[in-house]
């Protein structure tokens, strides 16, 4: 019974989990927490990895290991190895001004022409998470450190690195050997995912130099072995990572209820978005993983619940005693602005308003129905770019919610699975290092309900569209969100 283990690297902690290579089954597991903020030290995760491993019995049994990681962050370590500083991570957003810059220096001064020119070149227009803008913010205020970067890698490139036994002191031919995998490639803002390359070009305009890029290697591709022997997967982006955990394929559209929302799916194309709702990232199977994200998920419901006197359970059974459409009521989620549509100081708002609708009942249904129809522009963003949906696994807190559930076969229309709640990102880094292991890819049966058919709503969703537009061109026009 060999043994594989996955890592999940996230913003918050550590998880290892360790399973059958063929089965599939889970033997063990481990966590260790990660300090809080948008700027770590890389060697806080490696010390979280460390100990999360010892928790989960250690490698000394694993056969091979894969890490999927947070995306994004920016790892630039010197020429003996030593990290430069510490890694801005995809929560920072202060290089928000340099991504404008980087846009508006392609299109010559013209940012619609400069988002064309990133949405071609690497499927994605800068924001402030990618890796490139934190390269631009590094050259324009931290000169020194800038000149001193010899290479820049991932939050999961390194551990992948460290677990190969290379580290602080390792020497410029480390370096060399520093690797990462295309689905985490595709999100620094200087890699193509359709033409599967780095665009060197791009990284020189934002630092200054060109130093090392990890070698970008292949789903089923080993980027080496630790001290022990175990083997190394090439690893993952977290949502990629969780792509392979939930068995998605294309046609499969992943649909992610946490703090935030995202929608991906699994595309045998990839996108190309120069609106930029959409990024054109890679997957960890060969196939491409255009990704929508909406900044206002679960918290609406806590904030819902508390404003009811509730709990989530009694959110959720409120909801379900409500009619579809809320009596009319409709809840616009935009409660800490919003990336679809990109509305970064919008709020939000409630419509439709009367004596009659405006019950507890109502206003549980209308933050549900808000929550899920705004992801449902998340997913109209994704078909805009050629995405054929076909199903809808549903991830994520806000996912065991019954009354989300019923909500999301209503709106999407479509068929709605749920999995059953687990560690996704670990699970499928672990899935990956049994492909690794064996060749190919493992088919491991997922554990998943199928939510009961329902009657489409489509009169929700475009009751919520035709509120949202109207908002949405108010706060265009300048006009107040409360009008």
């Amino acid at each position: 019974m060999p043994l594989v283990a996955g890592i999940d690297s996230s913003t918050q902690s550590c998880k290892v989990v360790i399973r059958d290579a063929f089965t599939g089954d889970l033997v063990r597991q481990g966590r260790a927490a990660h300090p809080a903020g948008t700027e770590v030290h890389p060697e806080h995760w490696w010390t979280a990895l460390q100990e999360a491993v010892a928790l989960a019995g250690g490698l000394d049994d694993v056969a091979a290991v894969s890490i999927g990681g947070q995306q994004h962050g920016m790892v630039c370590l010197d020429s003996s190895g030593y990290v430069v500083r510490p890694a801005l991570l995809w929560n920072d957003t202060r290089s928000s001004e340099d991504a404008l810059q980087l846009i508006a220096e392609a299109g010559n001064g013209d940012l619609d022409a400069g988002s064309v020119f990133w949405a071609q070149a690497t499927g994605t227009v800068p924001v402030a998470s990618l890796t490139i803008t934190k390269l631009r913010w590094l050259a324009r205020n931290e000169p020194d450190n800038a000149r001193r970067v010899a290479a820049i890698c991932l939050p999961h490139d390194w551990l992948s690195w460290r677990l190969a036994g290379h580290g602080p002191g390792s020497g410029p031919s480390s370096l060399q050997l520093l690797t990462t995998d295309r689905s985490d490639a595709s999100g620094t803002g200087y890699y193509s995912a359709a033409r599967g390359a780095y665009l060197t070009d791009l990284v020189g305009k934002a630092l200054g130099h060109v130093p090392v890029l990890p070698a970008v290697i292949g789903p089923l591709e080993s980027a080496g072995k630790t001290p022990s022997g175990t083997l190394i997967g090439p690893g993952a982006g977290d949502n990629a990572a969780a792509a392979l955990g939930v068995h998605a394929r294309p046609g499969d559209v992943v649909v992610s209820l946490g703090t935030s929302g995202t929608v991906f799916a699994v595309s045998p194309t990839p996108a190309a978005d120069p609106s930029g709702l959409v990024a054109g990232f890679a997957d960890a199977s060969g196939n491409f993983l255009p990704l929508a994200c909406t900044l206002n998920a679960t918290r609406i419901f806590d904030a819902t619940a508390r404003v009811l006197g509730v709990s989530l359970e009694g959110l959720t059974e409120l909801a379900l005693s409500a009619p579809a459409g809320a009596d009319g009521l409709t809840l616009i989620p935009y409660f800490e602005g919003e990336r679809t549509p990109n509305l970064p100081q919008a709020r939000g708002s409630v419509h439709g308003l009367t004596l009659a609708n405006y019950t507890p009942v109502n206003m549980a249904r209308a933050a549900i129905e808000g929550v899920v129809c705004s992801l449902a522009d998340g997913l109209a963003a994704l078909e805009a770019q050629g995405v054929v949906a076909a199903r809808i696994i549903l991830v994520g807190g806000g996912a065991q919610s019954r009354a989300v559930q019923q909500v999301a076969a209503a709106v999407f229309g479509l068929p709605v699975v749920v999995p059953e709640p687990g560690e996704y990102v670990a699970d499928g880094a672990a899935r990956q290092a049994a492909g690794i292991l064996g060749g190919a890819w493992p088919y491991w049966t997922p554990s998943i309900s199928e939510v009961p058919a329902t009657v489409s709503a489509p009169q929700v969703l475009t009751q919520y569209r035709n509120y949202a537009k109207a908002y949405v061109n108010h706060l265009r026009q300048g006009d107040s969100p409360n009008q």
